[in-house]
């Protein structure tokens, strides 16, 4: 294991953040792994699951199993570690400007495109070459004018030419799931058996340009370009969502790191039986689009009726919101059939608070399809 220790661009005199880079196996060796905890800085989960993998690949790597490269990023957030609020720790939004830190990654698709005209040919392999250096020159020449633009230059120039790119999250409360391209459903699907997800959404554009998609859309969107060239889709991303916040314990992190371990030995990343099948899927893909965010119409007490990973019918009763001025109380229904697969952790909802989320396939929603 190499270890880096990357010193961000410094916000003000006398303070200073750097964000630690654990690589493993030989630089340039393929398949390419990167994987990364917590970008939302106060999701501990993930932070605990990085820790499990630096064990076991720590492990591998001495008994010589590493035959492609992993790039862990153990805490990728450090600006959002630091924030403490009356007490409380927020690490989602950035406290300087309230954006979310992962949203607005640096779109490279323009740059990408530009770089590669006149150069593909009629060998993918030579194009998929070409794309990765192109991208790694266009990560490169991004500018920041701030330590969070810094901070998500960085973690896309650790990132961009991998082959896979794993970002470790967790939900408030939740059963595992996970975000990925659309036409990347089969190699998700397969990632979520090993997770034991209960739901793997999908989208082409899910809005707000989250760090996955950061990673995966300029292939895709130079895949549909590129009319007659070859052009895989030679990085697959995933934001997998590690359940809820309170779902830390040593014995999840472990059965976590194992199933990433299981899906990068299957890919080719470390010696054994890569053709060893993955285990039967716990849930189908489903589109991102087709999830239902339900949402409190007024104030009050939350107090719900259904729980993560319950199966739902269109008009269940989702919660019930207890108005302690009229004293009147609103049973929030849901539209959808399908997992309930997150609900909030606060028992009180301002209007239009988010309540629950419920991977169906019924409904075709559009724009900004993720949560703020």
């Amino acid at each position: 294991m190499r270890t880096e220790t990357h010193a961000l661009l410094c916000s003000s005199p006398g303070t200073r953040h750097t964000l630690q880079v654990l690589r493993f196996g030989t630089a340039g060796a393929r398949p390419k792994v990167y994987v990364q905890a917590a970008l939302h800085a106060d999701e501990v989960p993930a932070i605990l699951v990085a820790h499990r993998l630096r064990e076991r690949l720590e492990a591998l790597e001495a008994q010589g199993q590493l035959q492609g490269e992993v790039v862990l990023v153990p805490f990728a957030n450090p600006i959002g570690l630091a924030q403490q609020v009356l007490g409380q720790h927020h690490g989602r939004f950035d406290l300087r400007d309230g954006g979310n830190f992962n949203r607005a990654f640096a779109d490279l698709s323009g740059a990408l495109a530009d770089s590669v005209r006149g150069r593909l040919t009629g060998n993918a392999e030579h194009n998929t070459a070409t794309v990765r250096a192109a991208l790694r020159s266009a990560a490169a020449a991004l500018e920041a004018h701030n330590t969070t633009e810094d901070l998500k230059n960085r973690l896309l120039q650790l990132a961009v030419d991998a082959d896979m790119v794993l970002d470790l999250h967790c939900d408030t409360e939740a059963v595992m799931h996970l975000y990925a391209l659309t036409p990347h459903a089969d190699i998700a699907c397969e990632l979520g058996a090993d997770l034991g997800a209960r739901a793997v959404l999908l989208a082409t554009e899910s809005g707000g340009s989250p760090f996955d998609e950061a990673c995966t859309r300029p292939w895709y969107l130079l895949q549909q370009q590129a009319t007659g060239t070859p052009v895989n889709l030679a990085c697959f991303a995933a934001t997998i969502e590690l359940r809820g916040e309170a779902d830390t314990s040593h014995a999840l992190a472990s059965q976590d790191a194992d199933a990433l371990v299981a899906f990068m030995r299957r890919r080719g990343v470390l010696a054994g039986s890569a053709a060893a099948a993955a285990p039967n899927p716990s849930c189908a893909a489903t589109p991102l689009a087709g999830s239902e965010p339900v949402n409190a119409p007024h104030a009050g007490v939350v107090v719900f009726h259904r729980h993560s990973g319950e199966l739902v019918a269109a008009g269940d009763a989702i919660a019930d919101l207890v108005d302690p001025d009229s004293g009147a109380i609103t049973t929030v229904r849901c539209t959808s059939a399908g997992v309930l697969y997150a609900r909030s952790s606060a028992r009180w909802a301002h209007p239009g608070k988010r309540l629950a989320k419920i991977a169906g396939t019924s409904l075709a929603r559009s724009g900004a399809l993720l949560s703020p």
